[in-house]
């Protein structure tokens, strides 16, 4: 099969430079690679430098360094020797520091003008910066847009709890900023249990669960915000009784494009990461996406998640991520193609119709499902990037696991945890090496 970028070359269309960001090991970059370079993009990317699914994919064409330490300085030089048209940040971290490096170049001048334009051509209006990164803020935003959301609240002392407590029944959900994949998201059933987790979320990174991120789970991104000794805005949501939802888009100057929506099926527990997913036609979903772009005069690809509410149907927006998320490399036909149809607006070109992957409305993730041994492993689409060998065998072996101190480490957690419980288990659980 002739690579797109040849098939750009022959009709004589350029292949747009992208450049993506990420402070995580996460499959998503990866397939986004490949799903932009088989739209017909010239792809490059700033990652760590062990053990990223980045460094395993044949369609990037150069990696950079993203260091820990010094961000802003990693993301600089990768810009300037690739010249992108776009920046694509594909996790919550790299969107903060895409942010801070946007400041500092508006900061300089005439000397960073040329670097401010593409940060703003890549994310949107500067005025949507501080808006996509704070929960409470884009949750306000979208009530003044009409949109249903949960009722919710700042918590700045224990005592805000104590007057939400007069009003709204439990349980209630409690979320940090500057968190993802689920782990900044805590329901609590009792006052004196969500007291205890804000605590915990408004306080300064402690020093012991960053030498643990740092050591076991090979995270050094960590140490910026415990160095700062940031603390986190925590809101309090009331719990929708329903089913999660979401949706992927990608826009230009605050259109949407292209769109995705999908009922989660199957989750790492409540509050984590979607495992398999069902295709569906929301027109709030879309709806919300819309509005959310329109106002803050976005672009590039972003997610909102939802909660459809079980006795009405009602579909709640519950919070935005402003990156790639796991559906924007899925190309699902006519409208539902994120990556063709970013393509069409870098190279100035229509979109171009192409067949989806699949006609099965069931999404399978990869490697989620296939190490979890999903139920919807047969029955579902398994979004297996066939096509790439080496970054297959390297997502079937989940960073940081290969650690010899991550397995010490949840090995002890389990002894812990049977000790404390006094319960045996007889089940094993196989990993794929």
């Amino acid at each position: 099969m002739q690579h797109s970028d040849s098939v750009l070359e022959n009709r004589g269309v350029e292949a747009p430079k992208v450049l993506l960001t990420d402070t995580n090991r996460w499959p998503s970059p990866a397939r986004v690679a490949i799903g932009l370079s088989r739209a017909g993009c010239q792809v490059s990317g700033v990652c760590p430098t062990r053990g990223h699914p980045l460094l395993h994919t044949r369609v990037v064409q150069q990696t950079f360094p993203y260091s820990s330490l010094r961000p802003l300085e990693s993301l600089a030089a990768a810009i300037e020797a690739t010249t992108p048209q776009i920046i694509i940040p594909c996790d919550d971290r790299g969107v903060q520091h895409l942010h801070e490096l946007f400041a500092r170049a508006r900061s300089e001048g005439v000397a960073g003008t040329k670097l401010a334009a593409l940060i703003e051509r890549s994310l949107g209006s500067p005025e949507s910066h501080p808006i996509v990164s704070s929960r409470y803020d884009l949750l306000k935003i979208a009530l003044e847009e009409g949109l249903r959301v949960p009722e919710t609240t700042l918590i700045k002392t224990v005592d805000d709890l104590k007057s939400w407590e007069a009003e709204h029944a439990l349980p209630w959900v409690l979320k940090a900023d500057g968190t993802f994949g689920g782990r900044g998201v805590k329901i609590a059933h009792s006052r004196e249990e969500a007291e205890r987790f804000f605590l915990d979320m408004n306080r300064p990174h402690p020093t012991i669960r960053v030498i643990k991120r740092l050591i076991v789970n090979r995270d050094p991104f960590w140490l910026r915000p415990w160095w700062k000794r940031s603390r986190r805005a925590v809101i309090v949501q009331s719990q929708i009784s329903g089913r999660p939802a979401n949706c992927a888009v990608v826009c230009w100057e605050g259109r949407v494009l292209a769109g995705i929506g999908v009922e989660v099926v199957s989750s790492e527990g409540l509050t984590g990461p979607a495992i398999a997913v069902r295709v569906v036609d929301n027109s709030e979903m879309m709806l919300a996406a819309e509005r959310i772009a329109r106002r803050l005069g976005l672009s590039g690809f972003f997610g909102l998640d939802f909660m459809i509410e079980d006795e009405s149907g009602a579909t709640y927006l519950i919070e935005m991520n402003p990156r790639c998320t796991p559906l924007c490399h899925l190309q699902l036909g006519k409208g539902r193609d994120l990556v063709g149809a970013l393509w069409a607006q870098l190279a100035g070109q229509p979109i171009r119709e192409t067949p989806p992957v699949t006609q099965n409305d069931m999404i399978a993730y990869f490697p989620q499902a296939w190490t979890c041994k999903s139920e919807f492993l047969q029955s579902g689409f398994l979004d297996i990037p066939r096509e790439e060998p080496e970054l297959v065998q390297e997502l079937l072996r989940p960073w940081p696991d290969r650690s010899l101190l991550f397995r010490l480490s949840s090995k002890a957690h389990f002894l812990t945890t049977r000790v404390l419980t006094q319960k045996s288990s007889d089940q094993s659980s196989s990993r794929l090496l």
